[in-house]
């Protein structure tokens, strides 16, 4: 079974996730969890990678967006 799902519902469910990762990272259970000495990760990666790589991932799709719209080549 395939999932369709047009560009402004991808950008929208990544938007989300972003959201609600952020609102995570502002609880003081995370920070507590984060700020513990047996918190760890293989790469010492953070959930704030995780939105900041979301954050780059929906500038690439609006950036796309805009050069498809400029260069009329948009669906």
């Amino acid at each position: 079974m395939e999932i369709i799902l047009t560009t402004a519902e991808i950008r929208a469910i990544l938007q989300g996730c972003q959201q609600t990762l952020r609102l995570v990272q502002s609880t003081t259970e995370y920070r507590l969890i984060q700020s513990s000495p047996y918190f760890s990760t293989s790469n010492d990666v953070v959930l704030n990678d995780a939105v900041d790589t979301l954050f780059e991932v929906i500038g690439a799709i609006e950036d796309m967006q805009q050069i498809e719209v400029s260069s009329g080549t948009r669906n």
